[in-house]
């Protein structure tokens, strides 16, 4: 019998859990029977259970890809001396995060800022994702810490501000931004890199006109 290439085996898995990110995005997690993934995906029973149990994984493996994506583009621009401005580094990894996506589409619309709510919605009912997305979320705010010290230390940032109170911030624009696009429709990143850019562009005093 023919040996399966890696190759192989990482583009079915890729196949199932884009096909299953449409389905979450489009009806919901509760919505969404194995059924549909499959018909979705057009494999066999056999085909796709060889990768995952059942929804529960499928979810857990979306949110673990993307949170560790995220934690590593992160982690790599805390290691930078002095990091990437903040509305610079949020647009980049944004960006990335969005255009690694784009190809899962549900009506019309991007899927990922859908499957990001309904992701939210589960873990009120699912303790293990909500432990999941708590450990996820823990890791990429200790990185943004990281980042903010490093703007401390290079004299970028004030310093009577603690780092993870900047961390949450940031974090903070960022599920805003896809919470918008999920309710009203698509924006570009550019958008929020600019907001950011001019909130940070504020002084103390009125600038003169």
């Amino acid at each position: 019998m023919a040996r399966v290439s890696q190759e192989h085996l990482d583009a079915r898995r890729r196949q199932i859990l884009d096909g299953a990110a449409i389905c979450f995005a489009r009806n919901g997690f509760h919505a969404t029977s194995m059924q549909d993934v499959l018909k979705e995906v057009d494999l066999s029973a056999g085909a796709v259970y060889r990768y995952f149990k059942g929804k529960e994984e499928l979810i857990g493996a979306i949110v673990t890809e993307v949170l560790g994506s995220v934690r590593a583009a992160f982690e790599e621009a805390a290691r930078q001396s002095p990091p990437p401005p903040p509305d610079e580094l949020v647009a980049a990894v944004l960006g990335k995060t969005l255009a690694a996506r784009e190809s899962l589409v549900v009506d019309g619309r991007p899927a990922f800022p859908r499957l990001i709510v309904q992701v939210w919605g589960e873990t009120l009912r699912n303790e293990e994702l909500a432990a999941l997305l708590r450990e996820g979320y823990g890791s990429v705010r200790a990185a943004w810490a990281k980042i903010v010290e490093g703007y401390q230390n290079a004299g970028m940032m004030r310093t009577d501000v603690e780092p993870d109170h900047v961390a949450r911030t940031m974090i903070s624009a960022v599920l805003g931004f896809l919470a918008q696009q999920s309710l009203f429709g698509p924006a570009p990143v550019e958008i929020l890199r600019d907001g950011l850019r001019a909130l940070m562009s504020m002084r103390d005093e009125p600038a003169a006109s």
